[in-house]
């Protein structure tokens, strides 16, 4: 005699035969034909030695071995049933871990954190200023914000939300004339970022402007720093539209010079296993939001 279980699915489609007595509607129950069920049926009875259902009329009723069956498989189901909706309740109770880019979370998510949670309440997000994916997605972070430009990855999912849009901004207490031309930039003083050093390069060649007349007045390391900068009339800072549309709207800077679309991409970095529920959720709404952007 054999101690090794009998499979899952033979024991699912026992209970849920012994439940409707009908092979017929355990069939429709499970998804699957008529004939699977009846397959599993007979395997799990020559497997325990029992016969476990006879026929009554024109359907089905358990034998005295079914009925024990039964009595077990029952409550087992309904025990791994309870589990697993508490499981799935917990996972979407745990907070979902978002890595951001530093002056994307300060100058763009954060103002609309309240936006958020009235229109997505169940999501419990857990924001962090970091975009370093090597080694901590699926582990620490469950999600990550990234502007870069595709292929993407092998080893990730992405899912594209935007594209990057870039332009020069300044406070308007710089700009010295009203209609400037593309040229008339290079008579004040550009500021650069280390997070995005090929963005004037970028901008110049959209422009048919030659990258040679660039100035290089002073660096930043981080965008954040360099839009301040700006604010305080240091010079033109080269920024994605997405973070200055509060500035822009508030007059706090202007952009004469519009933007142009760069091969980057705004994206959700998932791991390449299934995502959890809420990322989807989440993703809909950052859609929706930068979809909303007027710049």
């Amino acid at each position: 005699m054999s101690d090794r279980l009998p499979s899952l699915n033979a024991l699912r489609a026992f209970d849920e035969t012994a439940r409707t007595l009908s092979v017929t509607r355990a069939a429709e129950a499970l998804h699957v034909t008529h004939g699977a069920v009846s397959r599993q049926l007979k395997q799990l009875e020559e497997q325990l030695g029992v016969t476990l259902f006879r026929r009554q009329g024109r359907g089905l009723a358990l034998t005295q071995e079914g009925e024990l069956l039964r009595a077990s498989t029952s409550q087992a189901f309904e025990r791994l049933g309870q589990a697993c909706t508490q499981l799935r309740r917990r996972a979407s109770q745990a907070p979902l871990v978002l890595g951001c880019p530093g002056s994307f979370l300060a100058r763009w998510f954060i103002p609309r954190l309240d936006r958020l949670k009235a229109q997505c309440p169940e999501l419990n997000l857990h924001l962090t200023a970091d975009e370093e994916v090597a080694g901590r997605l699926g582990t620490e972070v469950d999600a990550v914000l990234r502007f870069a430009e595709p292929p993407w990855p092998d080893d990730v999912r992405v899912i594209e939300l935007a594209p990057e849009r870039m332009g020069p901004v300044l406070a308007p207490d710089r700009l010295d004339i009203p209609d400037p031309a593309a040229a008339d930039l290079t008579r004040l003083p550009m500021l650069h970022t280390q997070s995005r050093p090929q963005a004037w390069s970028q901008w110049f060649a959209a422009k048919g402007l030659d990258s040679a007349t660039m100035r290089h007045d002073q660096a930043f390391e981080h965008l954040h720093y360099m839009l301040e900068a700006a604010l305080v009339g240091l010079g033109v800072a080269i920024a994605p539209s997405y973070l200055v549309e509060e500035d822009l709207r508030t007059g706090r800077l202007v952009a004469p010079w519009g933007f142009i679309e760069t091969p980057a991409r705004l994206g959700l970095w998932l791991p390449s296993g299934a995502p959890r529920r809420d990322i989807a959720r989440l993703a809909e709404w950052l859609k929706r939001e930068l979809g909303r952007s007027p710049t």
